[in-house]
């Protein structure tokens, strides 16, 4: 009979996977080790207390019924050791590693708003985390699903309350997130703003409701943030959304801004007819990648030049950021790839913008905000520190910076 290794999809629970049941097994086996070390120095508390027979009072009785935790890898099973005390005293081993309430890992509860975002409902969860997974997966009904909901928005009313900390925020990127999908009353639109702090990490600061990126909107998510405790930072990113520029004026008016090349360059962009677009864009593209602002500021005005008198939407859509487009030059040059642009939140929130039509209609405004709460922790974990964070010291205490480069005592002079 001919092999293949095709296999079947009908017959997917099926399948068994070498390399994943030996990964299962090396998990369960470090597991056990684990909760033996914790069980060994919960014992030892008691190696003094003795029975009037000169016997250990607190000993090991038997195991707790294997259960089975879901994992990354599916479920492995774990038994936790059992205690008795031989005087009568209550007592109560509970593994740290392993608590009795837990039935599935951390990683995994992270997949499910993945997966709902992605067009999963919440009846569907449990198939999609088999074939995820393997047919082992157990223990994640539709009811399991409501109830982490209902987890995840406890959750993000007390991180949105949530006051700062001592340490000062340097840079912040803000930008409005639009979902596509409607709510229980209009199109959903979330206000978003990621910021750095002085030792380079990057943190979600806000995700609040917003309506159509109004200034009204954006001023109530700033003065929360003030409220909160977080100082006026050194500098914003964001498109030209000027909802968002006249809240910063008002709430925190000495913040420089900079706007977002991306959104700026697409904008232009669009002002333009198809056949002009890639020289276009290579034109804008001299401006912000320049060395100098001087030579910036050259390119700024070959691109003036060269299509105003053709496409004045263009060329008026790029000169009225000016000054703000170019604020980047007066910070570290190692820093420049973060603060051109938005990025830290397109990236995170991919997903969202991404979303099936078949889920359209499920999310409430509440619930769409828990989501994305939940991504943005996910996507916190795996950021890297700002490149070249140890700048930022310098930049918090207001060191001056030409063109990226830490300015002389010459330079500040002619300042």
């Amino acid at each position: 009979m001919e092999t293949t290794n095709i296999v079947d999809f009908a017959r997917r629970d099926e399948m068994t996977d070498a390399l994943t049941d030996l990964l299962r097994t090396g998990a369960q086996e470090l597991i056990a080790t684990a909760v033996e070390a914790e069980f060994a120095t919960y014992l030892a508390q008691f190696a003094e207390l003795r029975t009037e027979a000169g016997h250990a009072a607190v000993v090991r009785n038997g195991h707790h019924p294997e259960r089975p935790v879901q994992t990354g890898i599916g479920p492995v099973s774990v038994r936790i050791p059992k205690v008795r005390s031989k005087d009568g005293t209550p007592v109560t081993f509970r593994s740290a590693l392993v608590p009795p309430y837990v039935r599935r890992t951390k990683t995994l509860e992270a997949a499910l708003p993945w997966l709902y975002l992605k067009g999963i409902s919440s009846g569907e969860m449990g198939a999609a985390l088999k074939v995820l997974l393997g047919p082992d997966a157990t223990g994640l009904s539709a009811n399991t699903v409501s109830r982490l909901k209902q987890a995840w928005a406890k959750e993000y009313d007390g991180w949105k309350d949530a006051a700062f900390d001592d340490e000062p925020i340097v840079y912040i990127w803000a930008d409005g997130v639009h979902s596509g999908l409607r709510g229980e009353d209009d199109k959903l639109c979330a206000l978003v703003i990621v910021g750095v702090t002085a030792r380079g990490k990057k943190r979600f600061l806000a995700i609040e409701d917003g309506v159509r990126e109004s200034t009204q909107s954006w001023r109530e998510v700033l003065l929360s943030l003030k409220s909160r405790g977080m100082n006026a930072p050194k500098l914003a990113i964001g498109d030209g959304a000027m909802g968002f520029w006249a809240a910063l004026e008002e709430v925190y008016p000495t913040s420089r801004q900079q706007r977002c090349w991306q959104h700026k360059t697409m904008n232009v962009l669009n002002c333009l007819p198809k056949l002009s677009q890639p020289k276009a864009k290579a034109a804008i593209h001299n401006i912000w990648q320049a060395e100098t602002k001087e030579d910036a500021e050259k390119a700024f005005d070959l691109f003036i030049k060269t299509y105003e008198a053709k496409y004045p939407k263009a060329t008026l859509c790029l000169q009225k950021d000016r000054t703000e487009l170019m604020a980047f030059f007066d910070f570290p040059a190692q820093h420049w790839q973060s603060i051109r642009t938005s990025n830290p939140i397109e990236s995170a929130f991919a997903t969202i913008r991404h979303r099936t039509k078949r889920s359209k209609g499920c999310l409430s405004r509440d619930g769409m905000l828990h989501m994305m709460f939940k991504l943005g922790q996910c996507a916190e974990q795996n950021w890297r520190k700002l490149r070249g964070f140890d700048y930022l010291a310098k930049v918090i205490t207001g060191v001056r910076f030409k063109d990226g480069i830490e300015a002389t005592t010459t330079d500040q002079i002619a300042a």
